[in-house]
């Protein structure tokens, strides 16, 4: 994560007068974290959704329990409908959701570690995509921070 793409997506949101939300699984908080790094967060940062665990998806942001059983909480399916309830829920202009395998476990020949789908909600279309990320837990996490920031920015 750089202080610089945190920087520059606050001074967009500020400009601009927006607001942000997120839905985090395999970030942990680490995205609400950077995005309140910066003075004066509360001004354009809503909330924070740290939903780990299935039950938590389908409770705090409406995921359905059937999209995990068939695509699995990995999935581009899955972070469709987090970023939907974060969006939804929240009330905020923009929303990002992350989900994926960190590590070093958890991995599978579909589904390798390194692998981070996103969801972004803003202006009332929604997004979403598929990374491949390499290295330590705290890499890839870093790199899903930093893909996430940078892709808000270029949204705005």
């Amino acid at each position: 994560m750089s202080y610089r793409d945190v920087k520059h997506l606050s001074e967009l949101l500020v400009s601009k007068g927006l607001t942000v939300s997120v839905a985090e699984s395999c970030t942990g908080g680490a995205l609400s974290s950077s995005l309140t790094s910066i003075a004066g967060a509360s001004s354009y940062f809503d909330c924070g959704y740290i939903t780990y665990s299935n039950q938590s998806k389908v409770q705090m942001l409406g995921v359905s329990i059937e999209t995990i059983e068939t695509y699995g909480a990995v999935s581009e399916k899955v972070a469709y409908e987090m970023v939907i309830g974060a969006g939804e829920r929240s009330q905020s202009n923009l929303a990002v959701s992350i989900t994926g395998i960190a590590g070093p476990s958890g991995g599978s020949t579909e589904k390798p570690v390194g692998m981070v789908c996103f969801g972004f909600f803003f202006e009332g279309e929604i997004t979403t995509t598929t990374q491949f990320f390499s290295g330590a837990r705290s890499d890839i996490v870093s790199q899903s921070i930093s893909y996430a920031l940078v892709q808000l920015a270029l949204k705005l």
